[in-house]
């Protein structure tokens, strides 16, 4: 099968959209079929470029408007599109991103060359300011072209189908995952002189709650042998090292700003806890790669984030400044307790005898008792596989103080939960459905379009009257075929 991959987001960038994509497409090279890659050119990076494993990608030579992206103008980039789509012989056109204008003018083009389309949708969007209100209707509009959709999380695919106004048999759920070949944890690499590390990473904007973030730090001045590393850089970034220079926390706090992803395992190595406080999220890859990596993680109880990790990895929280500081309070509590605990050489944390394990056992089955039942209108609302947000005091009860797994454990977990070739397997399964498809008839795309909003009906008749002149002035018979060397299949 051959595959085109089409986002603004794609490397030299750093960003969970780049790593999916790029990932993504490795896997599905290794189980034998042929990728190539569409994005923008990024600086002197332009032009044809082979990366890893002999992944194709075709740097176009189109100008950024804002934050990555390119002018939405629908119809001015078809010629190119046209060609390498016809040069590649794509069977399959996959756009990733909502804010990606290059994704959904490939998804156009690729429907008005009868090409089978899918759409990867990877954030959540509200419904109340403009901004939101716009990309939602884009939204719309190219999803009623597109034969299939996938989303990162079930409360992604939930906001999708509101905001875009898709039927839910047309929407999957395929989560992200990690390396974990790659994200291995180092316990060696912690300080060893009692104090603990917090680490952060994460872009320094508002959507990443950064602003609460700045609200915990300061509560941490009196509290001794504890350090925060902040890895991401963003407009935000000004706040925190104002913060750090009131707060006189210079030597406590470490702002490394952006680093390369290569790089974010040394950094994530070096804490015990990790904090994540966006604001919203379909599926956060940070929380993934720390647990990987052995640390604690407290984060809000946003979005998709409760279906991510199982509650042996993770302390939700509400998103609020208090119960943020609460349930770190927590987390560095369950690190202390295991303090006078002698790790092994391998960094494994001895496992508790049966007596305790008996106790911890009465203890829960105890304060299961006492747990008032839950009402079955707040159990809608929560998703199937959602971890219950942690009810944290400053008292913290015995319950809370549950001992943190080993390192080598939750990497091992972590395995388990998400692989890429289980990502890569479940996505072929999409492809292939929509391979037995039928392509769109240009009435259906344009009464699609037509019900979603008559105005966008000119930028479609205007990109298919633009692909027939292209099929007169330059036939598809006279477009040469890209000739690949043979690969051998790498599983």
């Amino acid at each position: 099968m051959r595959i085109c991959m089409v986002s603004d987001f794609f490397y030299p960038s750093i960003g969970g959209v780049e790593e999916h994509v790029y990932n993504l497409s490795q896997m599905l090279l290794a189980l034998g079929h042929k990728v190539v890659v569409l994005t923008h050119a990024y600086g002197d990076c332009s032009g044809i470029r082979y990366v890893t494993h002999g992944l194709k990608v075709y740097y176009l030579p189109i100008k950024v408007c804002y934050n990555q992206c390119i002018l939405p103008t629908a119809v001015c980039q078809v010629p190119m599109l046209r060609a390498v789509l016809l040069r590649e012989q794509v069977d399959v056109v996959h756009g990733h991103s909502a804010f990606s204008a290059l994704a959904h003018e490939a998804l156009m083009v690729g429907s008005l060359l009868g090409l089978k389309t899918v759409f990867t949708d990877h954030s959540l969007f509200g419904f109340a300011d403009l901004s939101a209100a716009l990309t939602n209707k884009l939204l719309e509009i190219n999803l009623s072209m597109v034969n299939h959709a996938i989303c990162v999380s079930h409360i992604g695919k939930e906001n999708t189908v509101l905001r875009a106004r898709v039927a839910k048999h047309r929407v999957s759920v395929i989560p992200n995952a990690v390396d974990t070949a790659l994200f291995t944890p180092d316990p060696s690499q912690r300080p060893d002189n009692g104090v603990i590390n917090i680490v952060v990473a994460s872009r320094l904007v508002y959507r990443k709650g950064i602003d609460l973030l700045a609200g915990v730090i300061p509560r941490f001045k009196n509290t001794p042998n504890i350090n925060f590393i902040i890895v991401g850089d963003g407009p935000k970034r000004d706040l925190l090292e104002e913060i750090r220079e009131k707060t006189n926390m210079q030597d406590r706090v470490e702002i490394l700003g952006a680093v390369e992803h290569a790089q974010v395992r040394e950094v994530l190595v070096r804490g015990h806890i990790f904090v994540n406080t966006s604001l919203t999220e379909a599926y956060c890859m940070a929380i993934v790669e720390a647990a990987s990596c052995g640390l604690q993680v407290v984060s809000t109880s946003v979005g998709g984030i409760p279906e991510v990790l199982p509650n042996s990895l993770i302390l939700l929280t509400e998103p609020d400044i208090e119960a943020i500081y609460s349930a770190i309070l927590v987390a560095i509590d369950r690190h202390r307790s295991i303090a006078t605990t002698t790790p092994a050489a391998n960094g494994h944390i001895p496992q508790k005898t049966d007596s305790d394990s008996r106790a911890k056992r009465k203890r829960r089955k105890k304060n299961a008792t006492e747990v008032p039942s839950t009402s079955s209108a707040s159990m809608s609302c929560t998703a199937p596989s959602a971890v219950p947000t942690v009810a944290v005091d400053n008292g913290s009860s015995s319950s809370n103080l549950e001992p943190v797994l080993c390192p080598h454990r939750c990497n091992e977990l972590v395995e388990t939960l998400y692989n890429w070739e289980d990502v890569a397997q479940r996505t072929v399964k999409v492809y292939e459905r929509v391979m037995k498809e039928r392509a769109f008839t240009l009435s259906e795309l344009i009464y699609a379009v037509y019900q979603c909003g008559a105005w966008f009906l000119a930028f479609l008749v205007v990109g298919h009257f633009l692909l027939r002149l292209l099929e007169c002035w330059r036939p598809r018979s006279r477009i040469e075929v890209a000739h690949e060397p043979r690969r051998k299949r790498a599983l």
